[in-house]
């Protein structure tokens, strides 16, 4: 239920060029048939033209939504796996499944030039209702900001299926009524039972290498293991550029706990 589109509907956004089917390659595969391949697929729809009111500057990004091929029959496999198995690792199997996620490209990227790419998990608390509990929406509004005026242009990947680091909305809510009781980020995920960080990048890797290949990029993270993770999934050539924004009083100590956890963040950053 989560990739279908009407028969007569699909064919015509093959036609247009708009519906895309890519292995977890990034390798263009096959997309006529509306039957499940084999394979790890994700299918794509877009270009979409996309104007923002993110910047200073008029910006129109083309927009791509990325699914992965997979029915409901699937996800009610891996949700009856997690149950018996009691496991955890098994979160970003089924988020990731379920999960309509979107890559921005922004500017005129050259794959050649080492573009700016931001890997931005979705936060509705911070990104929607601009929470100051986290950095996530001023770091979303500064990472479209700097591609826009960054000369190589870039792309910017929504991960729809990572709010509270993997965990879900709910979830993420119980933590915050522990974090006001006294711990801190990731203690509040180990009190409920669950991982500190179970987000699943194979999926913003695969779209990656649709867009560069192999090519050399800049990532604006302050996270060493999101860079671990995408080489994990075949993409080495990366470079860490900081990426810090919106740093104040109501999310210094959520930023601190990030810093103990390994997070490239100063004394200085943290004022």
């Amino acid at each position: 239920m989560f990739t279908y589109i009407d028969p007569s509907v699909r064919t015509r956004l093959l036609e247009q060029g708009k519906l895309t089917r890519i292995n977890a390659a990034g390798e263009v595969i096959d997309a006529t048939s509306a039957d499940i391949p084999v394979e790890p697929a994700l299918e794509i729809l877009g270009p979409i033209p996309l104007p923002i009111a993110l910047t200073d500057e008029p910006l129109t990004a083309q927009w791509y939504a990325f699914v992965r091929r997979t029915e409901l029959a699937k996800v009610d496999g891996l949700a009856a796996e997690l149950r018996q198995q009691g496991g955890q690792h098994l979160f970003a199997s089924l988020t990731s499944s379920m999960a309509v996620n979107s890559l921005l490209v922004i500017g005129d990227p050259d794959p050649s030039n080492e573009p700016l790419v931001r890997v931005h998990s979705n936060c509705l608390t911070g990104d929607v209702f601009g929470s100051r509990r986290c950095d996530c929406g001023p770091q979303l509004a500064a990472a479209v900001r700097q591609i826009q005026q960054d000369p190589a242009g870039g792309y910017l990947v929504y991960m729809a299926g990572h709010e509270g680091r993997g965990i879900g909305l709910w979830a993420k809510a119980a933590t915050y009524l522990l974090q006001d009781a006294g711990e801190n980020t990731y203690q509040a995920n180990r009190t409920l039972g669950l991982p500190d960080d179970s987000r699943d990048f194979s999926d913003a890797a695969s779209i990656l290498k649709w867009c560069l290949g192999d090519k050399p990029f800049r990532l604006l993270t302050n996270n060493p293991k999101k860079i671990e993770d995408l080489a994990g999934h075949g993409l080495v050539n990366v470079r860490r550029v900081k990426h810090l924004a919106g740093v104040d009083e109501w999310n210094r100590r959520y930023l601190k706990a990030k810093q103990g956890w390994g997070h490239a963040i100063s004394e200085e950053d943290l004022g």
